[in-house]
């Protein structure tokens, strides 16, 4: 049992919750009754180290990373180390897999255990979470690269991402205005709730501004991975040699849709485009060079890592940080289909 789930069976908020816990006067009796009862009936200790954690002299501070094979988040972790120990603290890290769909229990289960005085967390599944689940994490808390757009009103936790929906548009709208209608979708699993989703809907919505009609067969599963990306696409060509845009939610998968573009004897960038999404350095250097969508990595992985260190020392509030992307035309895409 957890905080949630005991402001749950009260009906009652976390905070309401934490307050009982903490004994403050402002909750009325009957509502603390209520909380003590669901409490008691549960078994439920409260998390003492994670509300206390302010109290402790440690010199960590955390990265929790979901998918830690992501390449692109390796990219992002050498400047985030460095950074943090020139500040003269020592980074801890952790990860979680895709399927963990747990983020709160698995951010808590970090600072308690690590006695952290921070935490980022890079990726992660962020959509429902409410202000009021950071009511016991009493240490400063910054998402990274999520799939998420948070308010002012959101201000026991920090953020920097992306507009991930809005690029993802921008990706599909830069394929059809050269032409293309028949575009396929290289999406990483079907598990994927996050960021995946986002792209998914930007595509969709592209396809629907301008009047395409979305064909359920060009949805891909590529497993965010070269092999998964390239089976697929062999499939897709061998089905449906119709299709001549493939858009690609990450890098990785548009160097797996290349590869199986060019083993099927077409040629990538005249017979059929493709357009990545990361900025990362394979995409520059795979031959043909693939046109992407760039994420800002190395001025997120600053930003998170100064913003969490002026929240350390109580210099800056919460604030939540949205960077612009840039839609970069390479090799992948030179193809224009006569209208």
């Amino acid at each position: 049992m957890n905080i949630r789930d005991i402001a749950r069976i009260a009906g009652v908020g976390v905070s309401t919750v934490s307050r009982v816990i903490n004994n403050h006067p402002d909750v009325k009796e009957q509502t603390r009754e209520r909380v003590l009862e669901a409490i008691k009936e549960n078994n439920y200790i409260p998390n003492n180290s994670a509300r206390n954690l302010k109290k402790n002299n440690t010199n960590n501070i955390g990265v929790l990373i979901k998918g830690v094979f992501n390449p692109f988040f390796s990219e992002m972790l050498d400047s985030i180390s460095k950074r943090i120990s020139k500040a003269g603290y020592s980074m801890i890290l952790e990860h979680h897999d895709y399927l963990s769909d747990d983020e709160m229990n698995n951010l808590i289960s970090m600072i308690k255990e690590k006695r952290l005085q921070g935490v980022i967390c890079l990726g992660g599944n962020f959509t429902e979470i409410k202000n009021d689940d950071f009511e016991e994490i009493n240490v400063p808390v910054v998402l990274t690269s999520i799939n998420h757009k948070y308010g002012k009103e959101f201000s026991n936790f920090s953020s920097v991402s992306i507009d991930n929906e809005e690029s993802a548009y921008s990706a599909t709208k830069y394929l059809i205005d050269c032409g293309h209608k028949n575009i396929a979708l290289m999406l990483g699993d079907e598990y994927d709730t996050g960021i995946g989703h986002l792209r998914e809907a930007g595509y969709l919505k592209a396809l629907n501004d301008n009047n395409i009609k979305f064909n359920k067969e060009y949805r891909l599963l590529g497993n965010y991975d070269y092999r998964g990306a390239y089976e697929e696409t062999d499939k897709l060509i061998k089905n449906h040699r119709e299709v001549t845009a493939i858009f690609a939610i990450s890098d990785i998968m548009a160097v797996g849709c290349a590869k199986a573009i060019k083993d099927n004897g077409l040629v990538v960038g005249k017979d059929v485009d493709i357009i990545g999404f990361d900025g990362m350095d394979i995409s520059e250097f795979y031959s043909p060079t693939i046109s992407t969508i760039i994420q800002p990595k190395l001025e997120m992985a600053k930003i998170s890592v100064d913003l969490l260190l002026d929240l350390i020392a109580n210099k800056t509030d919460n604030k939540h940080v949205i960077l612009n992307t840039e839609l970069v035309k390479r090799e992948s895409t030179s193809f224009k289909i006569e209208k």
